[in-house]
């Protein structure tokens, strides 16, 4: 993620060997992502060498972030290929570093596939409905921090700084979505926590194995079916038109379903639902476009990337064959 908040070498060794992890070796700041401050953090004990991952959190406080670590650990318990947070002497996960919440994770191997093939999305879409079992039992409860909620409130700040057809679009959009979700088929949707933005930055592979999900921080509670659609608007999609691909949407969610078959309204609602994660990555754009926040290698991603896919997918919907 950029770098909001600086982090000292003697701030990041500190950590480290309150962790026990050895000596810090290399300290790096990530440039990707626009929500939290990331460094990779090399460190050495005995002789041998670990890459691990620090966050420190912009946003979110220290009263929600014991969600998404016990999540990840919940996870790592079950068999999901997660990073697995690294807990002090008293098993604390949580930690403070320069005066904000912070965790150490583990690096995952291997690297993004940006160009995924069939291949790639069959291992995501079975994945992710594995760690939407094995999450099923997960104890804490948390709303998705980005859902509904969130854009009512955030679009009226974003309005100002959008042209008139971009405005119609966005107000339509949110009014059906709002209308959606107070429909009894929505809200008998099997729900659980979900990942919530599995793009494919936040996949890794080693050549065309999956290595791991990582980056749950917009997890929460929230519909499945959900999850489904924000993969699909990345994995299957064609990032300069916005079109689904139609080719490997279906063996996405052929995967998906071989591991957690959807509900007959899981699959009627999948139009809706893709539209809603459109809307969703929309809104969160535009709102880091025009209303940035100060950073070192900052790099906020296109908002018309979403304009383009919600008008595709208000354009042609798309249900998954049977």
């Amino acid at each position: 993620m950029a770098v909001f908040t600086t982090v000292s070498p003697e701030e990041a060794s500190a950590l480290v060997q309150r962790l026990q992890l050895g000596t810090l070796v290399d300290l790096r700041g990530i440039t990707s992502g626009i929500e939290n401050t990331n460094y990779f953090v090399t460190a050495e004990r005995e002789g041998r060498r670990t890459e691990y991952v620090l966050t420190l959190f912009e946003r979110l406080g220290f009263e929600q972030l014991p969600f998404y670590l016990h999540l990840m650990k919940h996870l790592a318990g079950r068999g999901i290929p997660v990073p697995d947070p690294k807990a002090d002497a008293s098993g604390e996960i949580l930690h403070a570093v320069c005066g904000k919440p912070a965790a150490l994770v583990d690096k995952l191997r291997g690297s993004h596939q940006l160009a995924p093939s069939n291949v790639h999305c069959h291992q995501v879409g079975a994945m992710l409905a594995r760690m939407h079992l094995a999450g099923q039992d997960y104890p804490r409860v948390q709303p998705n921090l980005r859902g509904l909620p969130w854009w009512v409130e955030t679009v009226p700040s974003i309005l100002p700084h959008l042209d008139g057809a971009q405005r119609q679009l966005l107000e339509d959009e949110l009014a059906f979505q709002r209308s959606h979700a107070q429909s009894p088929a929505y809200l008998a949707l099997p729900r659980g926590p979900i990942h919530a933005d599995l793009f494919r930055d936040n996949v890794m592979f080693e050549g065309d194995t999956l290595t791991g999900f990582f980056d749950f921080y917009f997890a929460g509670v929230d519909t499945f079916l959900f999850d489904v659609a924000v993969c699909l608007n990345d994995w299957c999609t064609d990032l300069d038109s916005g079109r689904l691909d139609e080719g490997r949407a279906q063996v996405f969610v052929a995967a998906y379903q071989s591991v957690r078959p959807l509900t007959h309204d899981e699959v009627r609602l999948m139009p809706a639902l893709l539209r809603a994660g459109a809307l969703r990555f929309w809104i969160s754009r535009l709102w880091d476009f025009h209303l940035p926040r100060d950073a070192h290698m900052l790099k906020p991603h296109d908002p018309g990337h979403f304009e383009r896919i919600l008008r595709q997918r208000v354009e042609t919907p798309w249900h998954p064959e049977p």
